[in-house]
């Protein structure tokens, strides 16, 4: 039982630090950022989009997480 609680740490520690890169811009707004001659634009375009699709995932699965552990010290 040990030995699977520190798999699962490992394995949710690896899944959380790890990453690619990732580019989210619709069709319209690559056509036109890419046109210009800086990219600086861009790459703030693509992270702000990125920022705006990733908090609500975390903001869910912290509050998923603090239901799980208000139940679970529940049943004890």
């Amino acid at each position: 039982m040990h030995s699977y609680i520190k798999l699962k740490i490992t394995f949710t520690f690896l899944v959380l630090f790890s990453f690619v890169e990732t580019n989210a811009q619709c069709a319209m707004c690559r056509a036109v950022l890419e046109s210009e001659e800086g990219q600086s634009a861009a790459q703030g375009i693509n992270d702000g989009i990125v920022y705006l699709m990733a908090l609500p995932y975390i903001l869910v699965g912290g509050i998923g997480y603090l239901i799980y552990k208000k139940f679970n010290t529940l049943k004890k």
